[in-house]
């Protein structure tokens, strides 16, 4: 088992830096390049949603990624100290109906949760909101 802990400005600039961190540590674990995809897209997904409704904004406080490594599974614990979460109350997605009549919102979590063998939302705690994915390893 191996922990690293980073913490990013929440910045679309940031998005890249933090999906570097995670691919590398992804890659090296020996992870596939579909399942290393679907992890950073799962991540950069959330810091995105982080930024956009947690601070409503730009670098109005950090995103601390915090990346453990087993042998047959990567765990990552997303945190920020925004506005909290509730997921329960973001409605599933409309993925029948033709693009032209869908609203834009919502797929943030829904993709998450496809692309990540477990996605935990914690908003228990007054000042600190946490993600924790888990994606096991296939190949």
């Amino acid at each position: 088992m191996k922990t690293i802990t980073k913490t990013f400005a929440g910045n679309y600039q940031n998005l890249a830096a933090i999906g570097e961190f995670v691919v590398k540590i992804a890659s090296d674990q020996g992870f596939s390049s579909k399942e290393v995809y679907a992890i950073q897209t799962a991540v950069d997904e959330a810091c995105a949603n982080i930024i956009d409704h947690a601070y409503k904004g730009e670098d109005l406080g950090e995103i601390k990624i915090t990346i453990t490594s087993f042998p047959d599974r990567i765990e990552i614990f997303i945190e920020d100290t925004g506005e909290s979460f509730a997921p329960e109350e973001v409605p599933a997605p409309d993925i029948t109906s033709p693009l032209e009549i869908r609203k834009e919102r919502g797929l943030g979590v829904f993709f998450i949760r496809k692309l990540m063998d477990e996605a935990t939302f914690d908003c228990s705690s007054e000042d600190c909101n946490t993600l924790t994915l888990v994606k096991f390893k296939r190949s």
